[in-house]
């Protein structure tokens, strides 16, 4: 398993979610998914349902996905609204943690859900007003294990340069690669699962001064201080994408449960026991709510029955599976409302495509 120590740690000084401003509770976008794709309703209903998701927010207003005839609508749909959401989101990061955008030195970019050339971070610079020789990592692919993945990178650049100032940014506008053409169990579930947003974490090295607003209290962001990387050869069908001209088509394997059962809980034990730590002592569990499965397999296999996971739950409820985004999400809330007492371990961790899984380690 890679991972370990890169020389130090890195404080988070602030995350940030923000979702676009068009909400629909899960019956109406059910509703319009079987408007658009031809397939059995009560399948459609049934795999909606089972997503646990609530309601979620949506890149456009619901009746405006029927003019995304192609790969081109929806990529030049994609490119303007993540370039807004990620300035909103790094905005409020950087007021979230007392910076200006002049203090940043590194933003490191994380999608997987459109593409563009130049890269949406030189946009995204300009727009906040970052310095011209901002150093910049955008990242296509992770998927869901970005958001992880894109800290763990964040915390080797603030290792290799502790004096400074990281912004990692992930957005995903999952909505825009629904595929009307396919009846495919993946893209139905798909349809019922994911949302859209945008996240940004802002990040110092351990040679950085800043204020740490109520030391003690809510608002006081973990260090990371070890990171893992595992990936597991032979698993790329379980998730991802087939590009074509059509976009982006979902792979989501029906067997991907079965998998995180029979690696997870080892992998995890054999990070944190390499960090002197067991998963009974972890106080903070900050993990990506994939779908309901894929959660209850994790408080199956550590014993978390009580209320390790309640924000997981509520963030997938709530707005869906993010992708990248949404362990960031569990990550604000944790930080807002579940502060742990300095130097209590936690962990951090999102699967993604690949197959893989990234793991990091967190204290107060």
């Amino acid at each position: 398993m890679g991972g370990g120590r890169a020389g130090g740690s890195m404080r988070v000084l602030a995350v940030r979610t923000v979702l676009p401003e068009h909400r629909y509770d899960q019956q109406q976008i059910t509703e319009a998914v079987a408007g658009t794709v031809r397939t059995d309703q009560r399948l459609l209903a049934r795999l909606h349902s089972a997503t646990q998701v609530s309601g979620r927010n949506l890149a456009l207003p619901i009746e405006d996905y029927d003019r995304l005839t192609d790969f081109t609508a929806a990529n030049d749909t994609y490119i303007a609204t993540a370039l807004d959401l990620a300035e909103r989101a790094v905005r409020d990061a950087l007021d979230g943690a007392g910076l200006d955008p002049g203090d940043v030195d590194h933003l490191m970019f994380c999608s997987s859900t459109g593409v563009a050339t130049p890269s949406l971070d030189a946009a995204l610079a300009q727009r906040v007003g970052l310095r011209e020789d901002i150093r910049r990592l955008p990242v296509f692919g992770l998927g869901c294990a970005a958001g992880a993945a894109g800290l763990s990178r964040v915390h080797d650049y603030l290792s290799a340069w502790p004096e400074q100032v990281a912004v990692l940014v992930c957005v995903e506008l999952c909505s825009l690669t629904v595929q009307r053409d396919d009846a495919s169990v993946a893209n139905l579930v798909g349809s019922g699962l994911f949302g859209d947003g945008a996240a940004a974490v802002v990040a110092a090295g351990d040679r950085r001064r800043v204020r740490v607003r109520r030391p003690d209290g809510p608002g006081r962001g973990p260090r990371v201080v070890a990171t893992a990387s595992r990936l597991y050869p032979g698993t790329s069908r379980l998730m991802g994408w087939n590009v074509g001209e059509h976009g982006f088509r979902i792979v989501l394997a029906a067997d991907l449960v079965d998998h995180v059962k029979a690696t997870l809980a080892d992998d995890v034990a054999a990070f944190l026991q390499g960090h002197g730590l067991s998963p009974g002592e972890i106080a903070s569990w900050v993990c990506h709510p994939g779908g309901p499965k894929v959660i209850e397999t994790i408080a199956e296999a550590f014993g978390l029955d009580s209320g390790e996971l309640d924000l997981t739950w509520e963030s997938l409820r709530g707005a869906g599976n993010l992708s990248s985004v949404s362990v960031l999400n569990v990550l604000e809330q944790t930080i807002a409302r579940r502060p742990r007492p300095p130097g209590a371990p936690g962990l951090l961790m999102a699967l993604g495509p690949g197959f893989s899984a990234e793991m990091v380690l967190l204290r107060w």
